[in-house]
């Protein structure tokens, strides 16, 4: 705080006029006050000068000819406006911990606390793989009988935005030998496999084979899950992990939010986090044997406090829909209504 240093107990007193004595910049070795009836001028960020203990921001008082008069409402208690060595912390209290995602408040920890480097976690390397004989590139001439390939886009947007940086995609066509040869070099090249489409049971749904016969090991497939059903997970022999997801647009979406970020958030150390509560503002039909994961809308009622506004989709490719949500819910299975006020979790595009 820019104004006058001086001692607390000269204030006690009721002195109210102070010589000025020094002044003391900041980036300078602290200065001794020689008097207890002085003062001792301070620039914000300049050490505490020795023989004070309360800072007088300069609005408080008048200053003339080097003699400073207080006003009436200038309080001088000690350590006001005095950031004490330590009191942020205690010695031997980790300033950061193991788990901790880097963000702007622990980065400045780190450079405050002189380190010039700091052991972090490796981001892990992503392709995004979309598969589909009828799939077309944006700006590309589309037929009738083909569908815009946008899955793939929104799932690199997806982890884009939330901080990972080595993301590429690929499209491979429903052609067994070209899956063979393009997702084993995507294999030897990354830590994580998004797949999208290509997983269920149709004729050229090929995914699952090929990847067997890539030695990745399947861990499940099928979750109790609305939108999402037929998604599949394996592991590949150097530890890679594989996500098929769903061709569908809205259960891509959905199975990368609820699925694939926090496995890879958890697989480079970071503490698991806890989904946001949030209540519904209408009543919910139940989707009974399966969890349902419902788009919404947050807003907040009359009192601030945030409410879950369902935004259905218009089928299971509706990604227009989407753009009205902040994100969904999930609801588990129950043969009941969700009520209004219902709590669930909420998590965010």
């Amino acid at each position: 705080m820019d104004g006058i240093a001086v001692a607390s107990s000269a204030f006690a007193r009721g002195l109210r006029r102070f010589a000025l004595e020094a002044t003391q910049p900041a980036g300078t070795p602290a200065l001794t006050l020689s008097g207890a009836d002085n003062a001792i001028e301070v620039m914000t960020g300049a050490m505490l000068p020795r023989g004070t203990d309360c800072v007088i921001p300069l609005e408080e008082y008048d200053l003339r000819e080097r003699v400073v008069s207080l006003k009436s409402e200038a309080t001088g208690t000690a350590y006001r406006n005095v950031q004490r060595r330590g009191s942020d912390s205690q010695p031997g209290v980790p300033m950061l911990t193991a788990g901790t995602r880097l963000g702007a408040p622990e980065i400045a920890v780190v450079a405050s606390a002189g380190l010039s480097e700091v052991l972090v976690s490796r981001e892990p390397r992503f392709v995004v793989v979309s598969t589909g004989d009828e799939l077309v590139e944006p700006g590309k001439p589309i037929a009738e009988h083909q569908v815009r390939r946008s899955n793939a886009y929104a799932v690199v947007a997806a982890l884009r935005g939330r901080g990972f940086q080595h993301v590429s995609n690929d499209h491979i066509l429903d052609d067994e030998p070209m899956l063979n040869e393009r997702l084993a070099r995507h294999l030897a090249q990354q830590d994580v496999l998004i797949l999208s489409g290509g997983v269920s049971k149709g004729k050229f749904d090929l995914v699952p084979k090929v990847l067997k016969s890539l030695h990745v090991e399947e861990a499940f497939y099928q979750v109790a899950q609305r939108p999402g059903m037929p998604m599949w997970f394996g592991v590949g022999p150097a530890g890679q992990a594989v996500f098929g997801l769903p061709g569908n647009p809205v259960a891509t979406l959905v199975c990368l939010i609820r699925y694939v970020v926090p496995a890879m958030s958890l697989a480079m150390g970071a503490r698991r986090g806890t989904p946001e509560p949030i209540a519904m503002a209408a009543p919910v039909k139940s989707r009974r044997a399966a969890a349902y994961f419902l788009p919404v809308a947050v807003s907040c009622d009359e009192r601030g406090r945030p409410l879950a506004d369902p935004r259905l989709p218009h089928g299971p490719g509706d990604f227009l829909a989407l753009t009205e949500a902040d994100g969904f819910v999930e609801l588990p299975p129950q043969a009941e209504e969700f009520p209004a006020g219902y709590v669930a979790s909420l998590y965010r595009w």
